[in-house]
């Protein structure tokens, strides 16, 4: 008999009334994960209850007694810092923000930000790394800049797994049930109180979802979850894991993600016109939303696409074609067969959206080429991850040169007042000003970092490397006790590492491209830089590697080991079960930031810019944001980007280069005191760190950019598209269609560039170009030079486009072009023609198949 369908259920909730109620609208809104002094109130309510609820101060209020809170309101004390902070939340969420200044709310923009993973703070456990703290962050900021923004993601009721390691140093996982009913999200209801819920079709099953919601500051975050007792045990596993499971799993992840996404806004009554996928996973966001307007206007799959179209955007942060999903056609036959034929769709054309090759039938279907045909815009996560990310999808724009494939870049950030420590923003105020908080993209305010004593900079560090050495201690000692050491072997820990000695923290999953034992590659050098009893240095290391992944887990293993050994054993320590709360610590905490990937495999990376906004300094390699970042006076680049086909030789290149400047610079400049103790050299770098960095790296900057250059621009153009019934998407269609069949009689039939072999610099070149339209008109087309310096290879380098005029009908359907090019540089030069379609109300449209080169 299953006993669980007998049990009657119900939801103890604290009773908090009268002038405690609001520390439970606290509690339920995760502003306070921001909010330093929202972060004090909650640990004076019971520190050690605090540590034990993994800071989650919805449990804390469900655990601590009534008469416990009672006392609360005759503790003049709290009541003081509750009434401030109640007025600071207030203040907070009824501000006028960024974007209600700056636009005036003129434009009614509602978007929707998908994610596979969102990571807000370590008491909701809905990611497993970068990615998700990436999310995390940009609705935090979203929220800040008042981004009229939701975002959208799934509730795993197991979350990623939590790690330990053994006795040998080999990585456990552990995967504990989260209640939700004890963490800050609340479940939607209706008027009547019942559950608020979406319907899939999974392979012919019904799978019911419930959602959830996570307040954000001003931002509300909609999670899904499958765990509902009407649902096949099958399908209450969607839930359970983030990344776990195999293609099937992913797959049903995936549809739920971004067709059960969609669902659930629509069910929630919000529509949003511009949808913003982070990453791949949630591209079926796309066909849903097409979906529901072929319903609401009776129209074609081709005609809805383009609305739907204009107001999507896709974020890719994986610069290999191996961490992409790809799917065989009969899973996406088996679980989406019905809904592309209620599409209208064949199975090849379906089939099609998601090839670099749309005819080749080998090819599986991968949801980035999904994401990239289905959106309006796309971009990297830094510049030189937006050039990789050209060149991994050039064949899905096969008639474009590289520069030019429609993928740009928005470099990644981080949320400033997440990341940064009490102290480092208490200095911060008192020589910036309260300025810094509302806006840190000002460069100028950042330029009074000059103003802050060097002897007040360097004691505000100290404080949090000593922080970082007393958490590191005790996590080991958690670990001593966990593996059954000895009473001794744990008071020992006691010793470990040195509060004053300098600190290097790697910290990051350890996947084998981010060479986590680059260090080890000369033990006998390593340990002689590590014991200098004069100029002493230790290494903290954190990460998890995926339970799949052996190798991985055999770079933690070794790491582990060498940790033990006597040479190192006062020098390395590894903490174990790396998350939000380890990363604060160690960002907040190290000297120096250290960061090994094979170039160009590091798509951005964000810790980095954590450790800069504290005070930190980064050593790395020239690979995702740091070439953006990297100054020469506010850190060390490990080489100078070079990029090897023998990748061990590389290894032994970049691990020597680590240990020189690691010996001739770093541990020199750290250890150079003056008579009062203190590094100047030292805190000149960490000065014009925080200077270049700090401006430039955050999420502010970040989501004003997707606002400014993304947001405003795709909703511009789906309201141009969904007016009047969607009438300019079906003629946009209509326009395409009619392109397509007429384009194969555009040719050029001539060019005529009369110039001297040796040009002067700054003389004009006059062009003429004879292209061939037949019943096209010339206003339906734009004739453009692309003209630039030629390589030793003869290939055209860095190009710019300059338009040439329609200057005359010759007859026959030839047209005469004309223009100038300007010599504005010195060297060989070349250019070409370049014909495509240009649509009477929207200009110039690229669409694969409609271009001419000549």
């Amino acid at each position: 008999m299953d006993f669980t369908k007998r049990i009657h259920r119900f939801t103890v909730v604290p009773s908090l009334s009268g002038e405690l109620a609001i520390l439970q609208t606290l509690a339920y809104n995760l502003w306070w994960t921001w909010e330093p002094d929202a972060v004090e109130l909650f640990k004076r309510l019971d520190i050690d209850l605090w540590q034990q609820t993994r800071h989650n101060p919805v449990e804390m209020l469900g655990i601590l007694q009534q008469t416990t809170l009672e006392r609360l309101v005759t503790d003049e004390g709290f009541m003081a810092q509750l009434k401030r902070v109640e007025e600071k939340y207030h203040g907070y969420m009824t501000g006028k923000t960024w974007f209600d200044r700056t636009w005036n709310g003129e434009r009614p923009l509602r978007v929707a930000y998908f994610s596979m993973e969102f990571g807000l703070h370590e008491s909701v456990p809905t990611y497993s790394g970068g990615l998700g703290v990436l999310a995390g962050d940009h609705l935090k900021s979203a929220s800040d800049l008042g981004i009229p923004l939701v975002g959208i993601g799934l509730l795993y009721r197991q979350g990623y797994f939590r790690q330990y390691l053994n006795i040998e140093g080999w990585q456990q996982e552990l995967y504990p049930e989260n209640d939700f009913y004890n963490l800050p999200l609340k479940l939607q209801r209706d008027e009547e109180g019942q559950p608020v819920t979406i319907e899939l079709d999974l392979a012919g099953r019904k799978v019911h979802v419930q959602i959830w919601k996570v307040q954000v500051g001003r931002i509300p975050l909609y999670l899904l979850d499958t765990n509902m007792e009407e649902n096949d045990p099958l399908d209450r596993e969607i839930t359970a894991q983030l990344y776990g499971g195999d293609q099937d799993m992913r797959i049903r992840q995936e549809i739920l993600l971004g067709i059960g996404g969609i669902r659930a806004l629509n069910r929630l009554g919000i529509d949003p016109n511009v949808c913003h996928m982070n990453e791949g996973h949630a591209a079926f966001l796309a066909l849903e939303r097409t979906k529901l307007l072929m319903e609401k206007h009776g129209l074609r799959f081709p005609e809805a696409m383009e609305a739907v179209r204009a107001g999507t955007i896709f974020t890719t942060h994986t610069p290999v074609d191996a961490g992409i999903d790809h799917f065989p056609a009969d899973l996406l036959e088996r679980y989406l067969g019905r809904y592309y034929r209620f599409l209208g769709l064949s199975r090849d054309e379906f089939l099609s959206l998601g090839r670099q090759l749309p005819k080749n039938p080998h090819e599986s279907f991968c949801m980035a080429v999904l994401a990239l045909r289905l959106a309006n815009h796309a971009n990297g996560v830094s510049q030189l991850h937006g050039e990789v990310s050209r060149k991994m999808w050039k064949n899905l724009w096969p008639e474009l040169p590289d520069e030019h494939i429609p993928i740009t870049s928005v470099t990644n950030g981080v949320h400033t007042k997440t990341w940064l420590s009490v102290e480092m923003a208490g200095l911060l105020t008192r020589y910036l000003g309260n300025r810094w908080r509302e806006d840190p993209t000002d460069s100028l305010l950042w330029k009074r970092v000059a103003n802050i004593p060097d002897s007040e900079l360097w004691r505000t560090h100290e404080r949090c490397r000593e922080r970082l050495v007393v958490f590191a201690r005790r996590r080991l000692k958690d670990h001593l006790h966990q593996v059954g050491a000895t009473a001794k072997e744990i008071a020992q820990a006691d010793e470990v590492l040195d509060p004053e000695a300098l600190t290097i923290g790697f910290a990051r999953r350890f996947a084998t491209y981010k060479r986590g034992t680059l260090l080890f590659r000369d033990l006998d050098r390593l340990a002689r830089i590590l014991n200098d009893a004069d100029r002493p240095v230790q290494i903290i290391f954190s990460g998890k590697a995926h339970p799949h992944d052996v190798e991985g887990k055999e770079l933690i293993r070794r790491i582990f080991q060498h940790s033990l050994e006597a040479r190192f054993h006062n020098r390395i320590v590894f903490i174990e079960d790396y998350d939000m709360a380890v990363a604060r610590h160690l960002v907040q905490g190290v000297d120096v930031w250290l960061n090994t990937p094979l170039r160009p495999l590091e798509a951005s990376g964000t810790s980095g810019m954590k450790v800069a906004f504290n005070g930190g300094l980064n050593m790395s390699v020239l690979d995702g944001w740091w070439p953006e970042g990297y100054r020469g006076n506010n850190g060390w680049a490990i080489g100078k980007g070079e990029v090897y086909d023998d990748i061990d030789f590389q290894n032994e290149v970049e691990s020597r280069a680590i240990y020189d400047l690691l010996e001739k610079e770093v541990i020199p400049l750290f250890y150079d005191r003056g008579p009062d103790g203190i590094p100047r050299g030292w805190l000149a770098c960490m000065k014009a760190s925080l200077q270049t960095l700090c401006p430039v790296f955050s999420t502010e900057r970040m989501v004003k950019e997707y606002a400014e250059r993304m947001y405003l621009p795709s909703f511009e153009e789906w309201r141009t598209l969904s007016g009047d019934g969607l009438a300019r998407a079906v003629d946009l269609a209509r326009w395409k269609g009619e392109m397509h069949r007429s384009w194969h009689q555009v040719r050029v039939i001539s060019v005529e560039a009369p110039a001297p072999e040796e040009v002067p610099l700054g003389a004009p070149i006059p062009v003429t170009a004879r292209i061939a339209l037949g019943d096209i008109a010339p206003d339906r087309v734009i004739v453009e030079t692309y003209c630039g310096v030629l390589d030793s290879r003869g290939n055209i380098v860095g190009g710019e486009l300059i338009p040439l005029d329609h200057a005359e009908e010759e007859g026959g359907g030839s047209h005469r072009f004309t223009g100038d090019i300007e010599t504005r540089f010195c060297g060989r030069h070349g250019f070409m023609i370049r014909v495509m379609p240009r649509h009477p109300e929207l200009g110039p449209v690229y669409e694969q198949g409609l271009l001419v080169w000549g």
